[in-house]
């Protein structure tokens, strides 16, 4: 993971986190699940638990719920900024799902938890995407997400010098 000011602990709870809100974005969408229900859903039964054999990491259930409802409210902000960063002839909702729900989370991460420093982000919703995909899918979100945060962030690259991938 890439250096941040969160400790250890509290990166993994937040990684977690990540990783849950894009597994209730996906289950929203494909079950059209409400928001409310989804959440409670987690909260009671997924962060930090064990489902079918799995044992699911402890998720900082606070930030779960920022970005799984953030990306929810803003999404009419966020759809057409991602639309503008896909291949031409291309639309967020002519990708698949679990995509989807990375680069909404992610952009939402971007534009609206300064907070949380872009490439930190960035290396994130990569590593999300690592886990449901082969090669190509991680390069789609590293690229969009990277030109969606030289947008959101201008000055943190600026600060840094050379780009994130």
């Amino acid at each position: 993971m890439a250096a941040s000011s969160e400790t250890p602990n509290r990166a993994s709870s937040r990684s977690a986190a990540r990783l849950a809100a894009v597994q209730a974005l996906y289950q929203m969408d494909m079950t059209g699940i409400d928001l409310t229900d989804v959440v409670a859903e987690f909260e009671a039964h997924r962060l930090g638990q064990e489902v079918e054999g799995d044992q699911y990491c402890t998720a900082e259930a606070k930030f779960f719920r920022d970005l799984t409802e953030g990306v929810v409210r803003e999404q009419r902000q966020l759809d057409p900024m991602i639309d503008q960063q896909l291949a031409e002839g291309w639309r967020l909702n002519r990708v698949d799902s679990i995509l989807r729900a990375v680069l909404r989370s992610g952009a939402f991460e971007l534009f609206m938890r300064e907070d949380v420093p872009a490439r930190v982000v960035i290396t994130e919703y990569v590593d999300i995407a690592h886990a449901f995909f082969g090669e190509d899918e991680p390069k789609v979100v590293n690229g969009i997400l990277d030109r969606l945060a030289r947008k959101a962030r201008a000055a943190e690259f600026a600060r840094s010098g050379a780009g994130n991938g």
